[in-house]
């Protein structure tokens, strides 16, 4: 759920010439915000293009000029806030790599969405609707990056086991320490309403990210330590 927070794609066309190419890119882009909030909070199947064009002043004519359909449109907000950091696993799997260095950069770049604020937030619940009302795009995120990052640590900690082959073992030790990040954006609403400093700005997400380090470091040498003793 690690996603790159870039500027908006305008690379589509402007409005058939009749606008200056800018009021077609601002065009585009009210309609992907209006888009990311309303999707998030209602889902794909309740929001209507007529709400969306509504909520980004604009023509419902133009969600067809620049995205075909509603679909479309679902799929570029979806694109757009799940655009993965081409050097996420190289981050963390690098060969030469101690456990504590391993584990830094794993969470580093896991966490890297909770410091944009408001983006993140809605990131968060796109992700949600789409964990809920499944369309297809949480299966294409699960194997273009999810997939991929968690056989890239498990990868990893059978280095650092001295295991050859991965085994469910190590598996489930992988998705352990990950549960710990994810707790921080699926109990985000709990968190804030219990402890909200804790995740009070970057500054208290890379503190929670230092703690995270630690306790990953003592399960891991928990398990190598059993592996060990056999």
């Amino acid at each position: 759920m690690n996603a790159k927070h870039t500027s908006i794609d305008t690379s589509q066309p402007a409005d058939d010439g009749r606008k200056p190419r800018s009021d077609g890119e601002q065009s585009r882009e009210r309609l992907l915000q209006a888009a990311m909030r309303l999707f998030a909070a209602q889902g794909f199947s309740k929001t209507s293009t007529r709400e969306i064009a509504q909520a980004a002043n604009a023509n419902v004519a133009a969600i067809s000029y620049y995205f075909g359909d509603k679909a479309g449109l679902y799929q570029a907000c979806f694109s757009f806030m799940c655009q993965p950091e081409p050097d996420n696993i190289a981050q963390f799997a690098q060969p030469h790599f101690t456990l504590r260095q391993t584990l830094e950069g794993y969470y580093r770049q896991m966490l890297a969405p909770l410091t944009a604020g408001g983006d993140a937030q809605l990131m968060l619940r796109l992700f949600y609707r789409e964990m809920l009302e499944p369309t297809g795009l949480w299966q294409q995120e699960i194997d273009n990056n999810i997939k991929p990052e968690h056989l890239a640590l498990v990868d990893a900690l059978c280095r650092h086991l001295g295991v050859e082959q991965p085994t469910d073992d190590v598996h489930r030790l992988a998705y352990a320490l990950v549960g710990m990040a994810v707790q921080m954006m699926v109990g985000r609403d709990i968190i804030a309403s219990i402890t909200p400093h804790l995740l009070d700005g970057p500054e208290a997400i890379e503190t929670w990210a230092k703690y995270l380090v630690g306790f990953a470091e003592a399960l891991v040498l928990a398990e190598k330590s059993k592996l060990q003793q056999g």
